[in-house]
């Protein structure tokens, strides 16, 4: 029987993480392939035209771009970019039976504080609470494309003890509540803490503290930016990146098995042709810690849960909201915050907690067109569509276990009634229609998630994030395993989750030997 091929390195599953190791490590000079199950890479981070005969390229997983390093893209020479939104977010209200809201970004900011609070309070109190946030910000993200520093190390780095009680050892429900009084903004606040994580802002374990934490210090701002040509722009860059490099990249390639003594792997592999074996010296799994125990025949891990819905809409133009001081250009621009008072969002935790879908279902929406149009065709430019993207909060896997069809319905409805609350016309009424007459909409739950990209309960992050330093488990880079030349590369490692590219450069790192 003849030996199986052999590379320096073989990766499993072509998403954004496994091709920025792949690019890395054929840079190096090493001989590269990449398996991936499904028939294009990317995994989450893709652009699709998911309505029928309709030109909108839509990033249908997996949408702005924080956690992304710089770095990266120059290293790699990603033909990529991204455009600052010009408003961070709008969120409508009700005041005195008047609809109003909350502007932030750009001049207007200061006002619109003073105008929904009666003061200047609450925007002095903004300024101070993110300002300290940069600071950390500035101070941590250049860390995660290093070997993990250790809690004292970290703490150190960051020089400031007041910001460190808040971000790592208090429930950031503390934070939120010291620092503001209105309810509107604290629940704005606290959104970064619970994007694509089920908890309470006072939950003891700070599960909402690291997702906090990783959703403000992005690029050491905590800006969140729109990718141009969508996120398959820059999955199709790196896939280039890692060709051009001279790794090898096999669609509907999935590894079903991985051996190995500790200094030489071998990996079953299943494709349209059959089953063979591959060989490398070392393996960098760019799935989930669940898939890779299968994967080795390990005990895996407790299974995660996902808690978010994603829905991608395409209209015909902007819906008129009910708050007129606003135009819907704006509003849309940033991030458009619905139900996510923080009363409203301790409700809705309640309310799943205790098995049930959120009466009042919090969501956030943004507009990637009016920042980007080029992911619509010529001819729905010209004619003022654009694209809606919500993601909605606290809605873990378990609501969904009963019938995902019914619930999935039950909840889009839900949802829509809340955006609608805050609109002079049902959204539904600005929907496209795609070439069979259906609406332009579709929606994904957890259980989806879990069914289309494998992903572990749904959960976006692979597995509940971690704060970014080492423990006793981790390795130098937060990318080891228990097999010597094993390693994930994927969102599940220690400073895993978002679309940024760090574990796939931490774990090439790893296998250089850097």
């Amino acid at each position: 029987m003849p030996a199986p091929d052999s590379y320096d390195a073989v990766i499993v599953g072509g998403g954004h993480n496994g091709l920025v190791a792949a690019a890395y490590l054929a840079r190096a000079g090493q001989s590269v392939l990449v398996l991936e199950r499904l028939a294009t890479t990317g995994g989450a981070a893709v652009s699709t035209r998911p309505f029928d005969g309709i030109d909108a390229r839509l990033s249908r997983y997996s949408y702005l771009v924080s956690l992304l390093p710089h770095r990266i893209v120059r290293d790699l020479g990603l033909d990529f970019a991204v455009r600052k939104r010009t408003v961070s977010s709008y969120t409508p209200t009700v005041r005195g039976g008047r609809a109003t809201g909350l502007l932030v970004g750009g001049e207007r900011t200061r006002d619109s504080f003073a105008a929904l609070t009666g003061s200047d309070r609450e925007y002095e109190a903004w300024q101070r609470f993110y300002g300290m946030t940069r600071r950390v910000a500035e101070r941590v993200f250049p860390t995660l494309t290093e070997p993990l520093p250790g809690r004292e190390a970290l703490r150190e780095r960051i020089g400031d003890p007041e910001a460190w009680r808040t971000l790592f050892e208090e429930p950031i429900g503390v934070a939120v509540e010291k620092n503001f009084t209105d309810d509107l903004v604290r629940g704005v606040v606290l959104t970064d803490a619970l994007i694509g994580t089920f908890a309470d802002a006072h939950d003891p374990s700070l599960l909402q503290n690291r997702c906090f934490l990783y959703h403000v210090i992005g690029g050491g701002t905590g800006d969140w930016d729109v990718p141009v040509g969508g996120m398959g722009a820059l999955t199709d860059a790196l896939a280039r990146s890692a060709r051009d490099a001279g790794a090898e990249i096999r669609v509907r390639h999935e590894a079903t098995r991985i051996e190995t003594d500790g200094a030489r792997a071998e990996i079953t592999v299943r494709s349209p042709e059959g089953e063979r074996t591959v060989a490398a010296r070392k393996v960098l799994v760019n799935a989930s810690p669940q898939a890779l125990a299968a994967l080795l025949g390990d005990e895996p891990p407790a299974p995660p849960e996902g808690a978010q819905l994603k829905v991608n809409m395409l209209l015909t133009r902007l819906p008129r909201l009910r708050d007129r001081s606003v135009d819907p250009r704006a509003a849309f621009a940033g991030t458009f915050h619905i139900a996510e008072g923080y009363g409203q969002l301790a409700d809705a935790y309640r309310d799943a907690a205790a098995g049930r879908l959120p009466a009042a279902p919090p969501s956030e929406i943004y507009c990637h067109s009016l920042t980007d149009p080029s992911i619509l065709g010529p001819d729905l430019a010209a004619r003022g569509y654009q694209t809606l993207t919500l993601f909605g909060l606290h809605t873990p896997a378990r609501l969904f276990a009963a019938d995902n069809a019914a619930t999935r319905s039950e909840l889009l409805a839900a949802t829509l009634a809340e955006l609608d609350a805050h609109l002079d016309e049902p959204v539904t009424d600005c929907l496209a229609r795609d070439e069979n007459g259906e609406p332009c909409i579709e929606a994904k739950t957890p259980l989806d998630l879990e069914r289309d990209l494998r992903l572990p309960g749904g959960h976006i992050f692979h597995r509940d994030l971690v704060f970014p330093y080492a423990t006793e488990s981790t390795g130098r880079w937060g990318v080891e395993t228990a097999h010597a030349n094993v390693l994930l590369c994927g969102a599940g490692a220690v400073r895993g989750g978002g679309v940024s590219g760090v574990p796939g450069h931490n774990a090439a790192m790893a296998a250089l030997g850097r």
